[in-house]
């Protein structure tokens, strides 16, 4: 009895995190972010580390999910459950990561595990991955973060919390910001009514994103 009570909890839980699919186009979670993006010295992209920090509001709806012997924290072991369904659930959407290099989608290995944290009444996930093939600076690359279906979303508050460790001498880092109503004037050939009403989400929708923008002259 008590594994099926274990395991009908965490599948209530990863359900807040792919919900999406039964929800209109517009975010229900909040989380705040940073990305670091380490660069090799060979120009080559080694990783992506991102944080994320939770909303009190969907905070408290894991902690009551998670929270097993209802001590009203989450200890080692509970943490290690958030982190595996978070995983696990996010894995279609790659992360909500999205990277490319001179206009080609970047295809980026799933990250090994994910970390998470509760501190200050806020959920904290930490995680790393990395391109799948070798990306080296080279014209335009970008990086981003977006939720595909806008259940969640991710905010950059201030620009320096998309940073870049070693970047090459030649290379100009540059955070970009799309106006809504610009990336909708400029992509109406390709955004339907299917876009719109589509509650799956599609790749489009990364034209809102917010992304850390490398132009290298190497």
């Amino acid at each position: 009895m008590r594994g099926r009570t274990r395991k009908a909890a965490l599948a209530g839980a990863a359900g807040l995190f792919i919900c999406a699919s039964q929800a209109s186009a517009h975010p229900h979670v909040f989380a705040e972010a940073r990305l670091d993006v380490a660069i090799g010295p060979d120009r080559k992209v080694e990783a992506l580390r991102h944080v994320w920090r939770f909303d009190d509001l969907f905070s408290s709806t894991v902690l009551v999910e998670f929270d097993k012997n209802k001590d009203l924290q989450l200890d080692e072991e509970e943490l290690k459950d958030v982190a595996s369904v978070v995983h696990d659930s996010l894995a279609d959407y790659n992360y909500f990561q999205v990277v490319s290099a001179n206009g080609r989608d970047v295809a980026m290995e799933a990250p090994a595990e994910m970390i998470a944290d509760f501190t200050d009444n806020q959920l904290i996930l930490l995680f790393e991955s990395k391109p799948k093939d070798p990306l080296e600076l080279k014209g335009k690359v970008d990086f981003g973060v977006y939720d595909p279906t806008f259940y969640t979303a991710i905010d950059f508050t201030e620009d320096e919390y998309l940073a870049v460790e070693n970047l090459p001498q030649d290379c100009k880092s540059t955070v970009v910001r799309p106006d809504p109503d610009d990336a909708i004037a400029q992509n109406q050939a390709t955004l339907t009514e299917a876009f719109f009403n589509d509650p799956t989400g599609n790749d489009l929708s990364k034209i809102f994103a917010t992304k850390l923008e490398l132009t290298c002259n190497g």
